[in-house]
């Protein structure tokens, strides 16, 4: 798998995985309770609303994509979504510290077996994410077990979003804007309707459509980890669907919160030193969710991580 998996994201940033073992019913399940969760009233949805922490409900119009190195639209994203991390327990050290990024979650109080199907999913998504930590390290001519270290503790994000039917024919209206992802990568399971965009040499292709695949693609800590031997390719996502909401569950997978991410040794030489000093997903993510509106509000702050904005 080692020569696909380098070919893949040195060359697109994006490939389909089959043969994954999460089951179909699992995946279908996920979506009927992201469907279930947004069809509540706006009032339930906005009690959990999204804390410092990025855990929580981001409504509609939330956020504009500012994060990205490649995006022009200053109009907000026509999507709302619940974002759900690793379940930590009220008595947790970092819950009791408040730490940042590794708090509770908000759950909704009226959606029976929610919780059940959500955490079900999260678990069976990370550990084909585990599986393929392996093939990551081969793809790069280091021994097998060359991240566990750094995945001992992984950070997890599901987001599930809503993207309601599109408001007007403005061809810069998105569900969310050009961008790339900051994780190391994202696990997409098909949704059934198609928005998903990719680019590809300059031109947005539509993703493929592989049943049964997870659409599988690295982000801008992988490319700054490989000193950008792998890609973090540009996407967005369109509803053009008429009169039709569409849903989608992307899954982001990272190294643990305080892990000094060093530019890996086979991806640097006497004549490729390193671009970057080390990084953790914390200095990371201090600066990447300050695009949300939720997150700007409540930490009150702009940060600016060296380095990053320029990965």
């Amino acid at each position: 798998l080692a020569p696909a998996l380098r070919n893949a994201l040195s060359e697109v940033g994006f490939y389909c995985l089959v043969g994954h073992g999460v089951a179909a019913e699992l995946i279908e399940h996920t979506f009927a309770q992201t469907r279930r969760f947004h069809a509540q009233p706006l009032g339930d949805k906005l009690a959990l609303r999204a804390n410092e922490h990025n855990v929580g409900y981001m409504p509609v119009n939330g956020y504009v994509s500012r994060s990205s190195r490649i995006s022009t639209s200053k109009k907000p994203n026509l999507v709302e979504a619940l974002f759900i991390k690793r379940d930590l327990p009220q008595d947790h050290p970092d819950v009791l510290a408040n730490k940042r990024f590794r708090s509770t979650n908000q759950w909704p109080a009226e959606l029976p077996g929610f919780r059940e199907t959500t955490l079900q999913y999260m678990r069976a998504v990370e550990s084909v994410c585990q599986r393929m930590l392996p093939v990551y390290a081969r793809a790069f001519d280091l021994p097998g077990e060359f991240f566990a270290p750094a995945f001992a503790d992984p950070q997890v994000t599901l987001r599930m979003s809503h993207y309601p039917p599109p408001e007007t024919g403005d061809v810069d209206q998105f569900g969310v804007a050009p961008h790339t992802d900051s994780s190391f990568l994202t696990m997409l399971a098909h949704s059934g309707l198609p928005g998903l965009e990719i680019r590809i040499n300059g031109e947005w292709l539509p993703a493929p459509v592989v049943p049964g695949a997870f659409i599988v693609n690295s982000g801008d800590m992988l490319r700054r980890w490989t000193n950008h031997r792998f890609l973090s390719t540009p996407h967005r996502v369109r509803n053009h669907n008429p009169g039709q909401d569409r849903y989608a569950i992307p899954f982001f997978f990272d190294a643990s919160i305080d892990y000094p991410m060093a530019c890996l040794p086979s991806c640097q030489s006497q004549d490729n030193p390193a671009r970057y000093e080390p990084t953790t997903v914390m200095d990371y993510m201090l600066w990447f969710s300050n695009q949300y509106d939720h997150v700007r509000e409540k930490d009150g702050s702009e940060v600016t991580a060296p380095g990053v904005p320029d990965l």
